[in-house]
This record gives structure tokens, sequence and C-alpha cells, in this order.
């Protein structure tokens, strides 16, 4: 575990003219592996449109289990933000897996 990121989830708050602005909220950071996808044609495809996929791998905690798709992930070493398009937190007892891309809007 090499990495530092960190989770941010969105909070809704009013905006002053009747709307609502999205803002992110820091809820957990903890040492991270990146592992890099390779091989399917969809990965391949995102490359070439500029957008990364990796699957990343957490120590499981009451504070991980709780990450949603909704949430972004950043790498707090490089200052890159990452949308989270999957979270495993069932397949194994000591880890979460995510799966996020980056390149892409949020």
């Amino acid at each position: 575990m090499r990495e530092n990121v960190a989770f941010d989830a969105p909070v809704l708050s009013p905006d002053g003219s009747g709307g609502h602005e999205r803002e992110w909220v820091k809820r957990y950071s903890c040492r991270a592996k990146f592992i890099y996808s390779r091989g399917s044609e969809a990965v391949s495809a995102a490359r070439l449109e500029g957008r990364a996929i990796y699957k990343i791998k957490i120590r499981q905690c009451d504070a991980s289990r709780v990450i949603k798709t909704d949430w972004r992930m950043r790498d707090t070493r490089r200052s890159e933000t990452y949308n989270i398009r999957e979270v495993d937190a069932i397949t194994d007892p000591k880890w979460v897996y995510l799966t996020v891309e980056s390149g892409v809007a949020q």
C-alpha cells in the first residue's frame, strides 16, 4: 500500500437563489494500492479517449464499507480526482476493491 487516497461525499447546500449547489466533503482517507487495468476492449477505448481506469485495493473497515459510487476518490500525492464506478466490499473480508476512472466530468 504505497498510495494515499481520500474519499469525498457529495453534499447539497442551498445556493441562495432557490437551487442547490454540490460541494464535496472529505469522509475518509487511507493507504491504497493501484492496480492497472488492462486487456478489455472497454479499457482500451477509454484510454484512447484520455480516461484511465484503475482497480483500487483498500483495507476493509467501518469507514471503507460506506463508500458509494456517487462519491469521488482523490490521489492526495498527485492531486488526481477519480469517479468511483464500482465498489466491492463483499468478495474479500480483508479488502474493499474499487473501480475508478479519471478524465471524466464529476
